[in-house]
């Protein structure tokens, strides 16, 4: 297996990196309640707490 004979210098580390950004975040609308939102995040309607379609915790479960 061929090694380099010497490490890449930080300039050229920096300009290989320089292309890779995060990417926009993706969206999805609730299909229950038609709320815009993160994937994979819960969400809060009103006073509940939803992921994936189905109330997680409401505020009276919360105190």
């Amino acid at each position: 297996m061929p090694n380099p004979k010497r490490r890449f210098s930080k300039t050229r580390t920096a300009k290989r990196r320089t292309n890779q950004s995060a990417g926009t975040p993706t969206l999805t609308t609730c299909p229950t309640t038609g709320e815009t939102h993160l994937r994979h995040r819960a969400i809060m309607v009103g006073d509940d707490l939803m992921y994936r379609g189905k109330v997680v915790r409401t505020k009276a479960e919360a105190e």
